[in-house]
């Protein structure tokens, strides 16, 4: 396993390298380049209607994992600068630590007003998506009276042991969230009590939407918008709200400062910020499953509940937690 991680971290610096000396050597007066966590379906829809609005701009798209785009930007600092100009990661908490570390620059968006969640005052960060970990199951399979409808009974109801899923906290910031959230609600009990559950681990939500639809799986812990979408294309999964409330994640856009963008080009930068805080640009968020951060914005993505039901019953995240808290949940997940 050592083997596996140190061949990991050197792959990862050495993609870094390759990935940072092309961005420098091609940086362009109209270039942006955007590290993202959204579904690469979505990116290409988001990526088309930028298309139209800048068509003067080069926007680029970089997808990975929160977990592993944080990997890599860690690998660029050790460099002086980072691949890209603007940042949207899964959950708050990582904006916190690069407002720190001084890699942000702050601006104060001509939508901020607009905006229903908390944001940084100074400009340093925005929610400009919400992301819904839910429950889910396949009514064909099986009566949603015989799986659980709560993140506690996830853990502890004894009838789907061995039988259900959750994303990889290793990889996914959303799940890395969830557990901060289940922690704080129901203590580091809950942990041990997954691990009585025999809670499989996805890599991806792929594998755990085939294995809800082929009956492998009763019920899995996953993202809202993955089921909205495998609906949307014709599965008969469902959404299971839990009763316990779901855990909202507001997915942060941010800007890279001056000294550490790929092309240094903040005024565009900034433009391409406030069409994804407008109401055109939630309307390409909500197109792609996700909630809108918007107050004045009432349209939910396909097949969901009002937000605002979602977010009466949510379960809170303490989005202060730092790196030594996430690395003793993931031990202690893991040592579970």
């Amino acid at each position: 396993m050592k083997k596996i991680i140190c061949f990991t971290l050197i792959f990862a610096l050495s993609v870094s390298a390759v990935f940072a000396f092309g961005s420098r050597e091609g940086s362009s007066k109209n270039k942006i380049i955007i590290y993202t966590s959204m579904y690469q379906e979505v990116i290409d829809s988001i990526k088309a209607e930028l298309k139209k609005d800048f068509p003067k701009y080069n926007i680029e798209f970089v997808y990975g994992g929160s977990v592993r785009l944080e990997h890599r930007i860690a690998a660029e600092r050790a460099m002086g600068r980072l691949g890209c100009d603007i940042i949207m990661t899964a959950e708050p908490s990582y904006s916190l630590d690069l407002k720190e570390a001084g890699l942000l620059h702050p601006y104060l968006s001509k939508e901020a007003f607009n905006l229903a969640y908390d944001y940084d005052k100074e400009g340093y960060w925005y929610p400009v998506r919400i992301n819904n970990m839910v429950l889910a199951y396949n009514p064909a399979r099986n009566p949603k009276n015989t799986v659980p409808n709560s993140f506690y009974d996830f853990a502890y109801d004894t009838k789907v042991r061995g039988v259900l899923s959750m994303r990889n906290p290793n990889i996914s910031g959303t799940t890395m969230a969830t557990l901060t959230a289940l922690r704080d609600k129901y203590g580091y009990d809950y942990f041990n009590a997954l691990a009585k559950q025999n809670v499989k681990i996805e890599y991806g939500n792929a594998g755990a939407i085939q294995k809800l639809l082929s009956g492998e799986y009763r019920v899995v812990m996953i993202l809202e918008e993955s089921i909205l979408q495998s609906r949307q294309l014709g599965s008969t999964l469902e959404v299971i709200y839990p009763t316990d409330g779901a855990v909202m994640i507001p997915s942060p856009i941010m800007i890279v400062n001056q000294k550490w963008s790929a092309n240094r080009n903040l005024k565009i930068a900034e433009y391409v910020t406030d069409w994804f805080l407008s109401e055109r640009g939630q309307s390409v968020v909500v197109a792609g499953w996700m909630h809108s951060v918007r107050a004045d914005f009432h349209t939910t993505p396909y097949d969901s509940i009002p937000t605002k039901d979602i977010r009466e019953k949510s379960i809170p995240v303490n989005w202060g937690y730092d790196s030594s808290q996430r690395e003793q949940i993931i031990n202690i997940f893991e040592g579970r």
